[in-house]
C-alpha cells in the first residue's frame, strides 16, 4: 500500500488537495473568527456563512470546464493553474480590509475568492477522476483529503496564532496568498492522464449529457439525497463552532489556534491514511457506514466542552483530534464515493454537481440555522441534536447498501 501512495499521480494531490483547501476556512472560519473578535454581531457572522455559496452553485459553471480549456497545460491543469494565480492575489487582497470598517467590501471580495476556489475545485476534482487508475483510487482519495485538511488547519489554526500574536490579520492574508502561488508550481510538474478522454463537441452537450448520463442510473435521485444529508450532522457541528469555543467555551484566539494546529493536523494526517487503507480492506459501503458513525459521535466532544465549568486545553485538544480524526477518515471515503459515481469524459461537470450537492447542508442549512438552533436549545442541546441530525444520513446509506456495492465493483 506505500507504494501506491508514492505514485507520480498520487503524491502531486497533496500539494494540490492544499491548493484546494486553502481558500475555504479563509472565506469561513479563518473569517468568522476575525468578525468575532472585532465584535460583529452572531447574525451577522451566521449570514456570512453564505459567502460560501459558489461552492453549492459551482455546477452550474462547471459545463464550461469540460467544455473549454485555456490554451496551454490541457483541459484540466490549464484551468488549475488559472485560478492559482487568481486565487493567490485575490487572497492577499482580503488583508487589505477590516470586517469593522469594510464588512461589506471584504463579503464581496471573500465570495470572488469563493468563486475561484470552486472553480478550481471543479478541475482538481475532475483531475483526480482522470489521473487515477483504479487501483489508486482510495489511496489518492486519502491524499487528496489529507492535502485538503492540512490547508485548514494551516489557513484555520496557524492563521489565527499567526494573527494574534505575529502578524495581524492583514499580514496573514498575504502570507496565505503566498502559499497559493507557490502550489501553482506543483501544477506545473503534475503529470497528465494517461487516458485523454474526449471533451463534449459543443457547449449543449457539455450542459445536457452529464446529466443525462447520470439520471439514466437505476437509483440516481436516491444517491443524490444520499450525498446530501451524509454529512449534514458534521456541518451543523462545525458550522459556528470556533465561535463557540472563543466567545462560549472562553479560548483565546491563540488557545484556538495551536489546539487546531498541534492536534488537528496530527489527527487529520492520521485519518486520512488510515481513511485510504481501511477503504481499500473493507470496501466503500463499510467504510462509509463505519466512518459516518464515528463522523456523528464525535460531535459529542463539543458537547463535553459546552457543559465543563471551565475552559480546558485537554478537553478542548481531544475534541479537536478526535473530530479532525473522524473527518478525516469520512471524507476519504465520501470523495471515493464522489469519484466512483462519475464519468470521464463529463467528470468536470458531473463531480461540481455531487460536490455542490454536499456542500447544500453546509451552506444552506447549517449556516443560517445554527444560531437558531443554539439560541433555542443552548450551545450543550445543539450539540447533542446535531448527533440526531446524522441518523437520516445513515439510514439512507443502509437502504441503498447493494447499489454502493455496485458502484464499489
Amino acid at each position: 500500500m506505500s507504494r501506491v501512495y508514492t505514485s507520480p499521480r498520487v503524491l502531486p494531490l497533496l500539494i494540490l488537495g492544499f491548493a484546494s483547501g486553502l481558500p475555504l476556512a479563509l472565506v469561513s472560519g479563518t473569517l468568522q473568527a476575525w468578525a468575532t473578535v472585532e465584535n460583529i454581531s452572531l447574525t451577522e457572522i451566521g449570514f456570512l456563512t453564505l459567502v460560501g455559496s459558489a461552492y453549492t452553485l459551482k455546477f452550474l459553471w462547471a459545463p464550461l470546464i469540460d467544455r473549454y480549456a485555456p490554451p496551454f497545460m490541457g483541459r484540466r491543469r490549464g484551468w488549475i493553474l488559472v485560478t492559482q494565480l487568481l486565487l493567490a492575489a485575490s487572497i492577499a487582497a482580503m488583508g487589505l480590509f477590516s470586517p469593522s470598517v469594510n464588512l461589506t467590501a471584504l463579503a464581496l471580495l471573500a465570495v470572488w475568492v469563493a468563486f475561484l476556489s470552486a472553480t478550481q475545485d471543479i478541475a482538481f476534482d475532475a483531475y483526480c477522476t482522470d489521473v487515477l487508475q483504479a487501483h489508486e483510487r482510495a489511496a489518492g482519495a486519502a491524499v487528496k483529503v489529507m492535502g485538503y485538511r492540512i490547508a485548514m488547519i494551516v489557513s484555520g489554526g496557524l492563521a489565527l496564532i499567526l494573527a494574534d500574536r505575529w502578524l495581524g490579520w492583514s499580514n496573514t492574508y498575504f502570507l496565505m496568498g503566498g502559499f497559493m502561488a507557490l502550489c501553482a508550481l506543483v501544477t506545473l510538474i503534475s503529470p497528465d492522464p494517461q487516458e485523454q478522454s474526449r471533451p463534449p463537441r459543443s457547449l449543449s452537450e457539455a450542459v445536457v449529457a452529464p446529466l443525462a448520463d447520470f439520471f439514466s442510473r437505476p437509483g440516481a435521485w436516491s444517491i443524490l439525497a444520499l450525498i446530501v444529508l451524509y454529512k449534514l450532522g458534521d456541518a451543523f457541528a462545525g458550522a459556528l463552532s470556533t465561535t463557540f469555543l472563543i466567545r462560549a467555551a472562553g479560548f483565546t484566539l491563540s488557545e484556538v489556534g495551536t489546539i487546531n494546529k498541534v492536534f488537528g493536523l496530527a489527527a487529520t494526517v492520521i485519518g486520512a491514511l488510515m481513511g485510504g487503507a481501511i477503504m481499500a480492506r473493507l470496501g466503500l459501503y463499510r467504510a462509509l457506514m463505519i466512518f459516518g458513525i464515528l463522523q456523528a459521535v464525535s460531535n459529542l466532544g463539543y458537547w463535553l466542552i459546552a457543559i465543563e465549568p471551565a475552559p480546558s486545553m485537554w478537553l478542548m485538544g481531544f475534541v479537536v483530534g478526535l473530530e479532525n480524526l473522524c473527518g478525516g477518515l469520512g471524507t476519504a471515503a465520501f470523495v471515493a464515493l464522489l469519484m466512483a459515481l462519475c464519468n470521464r469524459t463529463y467528470s468536470a461537470t458531473q463531480f461540481a454537481l455531487l460536490s455542490a450537492l454536499s456542500a447544500v447542508g453546509r451552506t444552506y442549512l447549517a449556516g443560517p440555522l445554527t444560531p437558531v438552533l443554539v439560541e433555542s436549545l443552548g450551545w450543550p442541546g445543539f450539540f447533542i441534536c446535531t448527533v440526531f441530525i446524522a441518523v437520516p444520513g445513515l439510514l439512507m446509506l443502509r437502504c441503498y447498501r447493494s447499489l454502493i456495492q455496485q458502484l464499489d465493483a
